[in-house]
């Protein structure tokens, strides 16, 4: 079950309700506060409903409207976790929680694990690596040629297929990840540490204790 029970997140969210998403999350009662802040400001840019629509996303995350990009995509699948193909403020804070730089290691790689299962078939394949890898350097602005890209993959491959059947699973990935750290940068935003001094009225303004039951 979810803590919000309405169509859109407009209003502002109950005090049990931030109570709650702060006890699961790597998030401060006083940072949710100032994150329903930033997501007001998202939701409404294009179309002011109390929800994240794949345009406001786009916008808001990777300065882009319509253009077509995997890794934009992928993101919001995952950060739409009721599967509604919109975004609302539940869906906004845990899935933010995940690149908190408090947030567990075990659920960045599970995050990142998905991120790249792209049919979402529990493995990762070698053409949803080339994919994503692809996407990644054109949010870069980077080109690199083909048969470098080719390079990677095989050594990628070669390192965390173990079982050698041509696709990744999950436990592969732990390894992999755990012996290649570097690659879970992506997944922390040091700035999620500080967001209540982007937003400092929040702390001034705040109605919630710190406390969590």
């Amino acid at each position: 079950m979810g803590c919000f029970n309405s169509k859109s997140s407009k209003e502002v969210p109950r005090q049990e309700n931030i109570r709650a998403l702060a006890s699961r999350t790597a998030f401060t009662i006083s940072e949710v506060q100032a994150l329903f802040e930033l997501f007001k400001s998202i939701s409404s840019s294009v179309v002011d409903d109390g929800l994240i629509n794949m345009e406001e996303f786009q916008l808001a995350i990777f300065k882009i409207r319509r253009k077509e990009n995997i890794f934009a995509h992928r993101i919001f699948h995952l950060f739409d976790v009721k599967g509604k193909g919109v975004i609302d403020f539940e869906d906004f804070v845990r899935s933010l929680h995940v690149f908190h730089p408090n947030a567990p290691t075990e659920d960045k790689i599970a995050f990142s694990f998905r991120l790249y299962d792209l049919k979402d078939s529990g493995y990762i394949e070698r053409n949803e690596v080339k994919q994503m890898l692809v996407a990644l350097l054109s949010e870069s602005e980077m080109k690199l040629a083909d048969e470098v890209i080719e390079t990677i993959l095989d050594k990628t491959f070669l390192e965390a297929d173990i079982n050698q059947d041509g696709r990744i699973d999950k436990d592969e990935w732990q390894k992999f990840v755990t012996s290649n750290p570097a690659l879970l940068n992506i997944m922390t935003l040091p700035y999620l540490r500080d967001i209540t001094i982007t937003f400092p009225s929040f702390i001034f303004n705040s109605t919630v204790d710190e406390v969590v039951a």
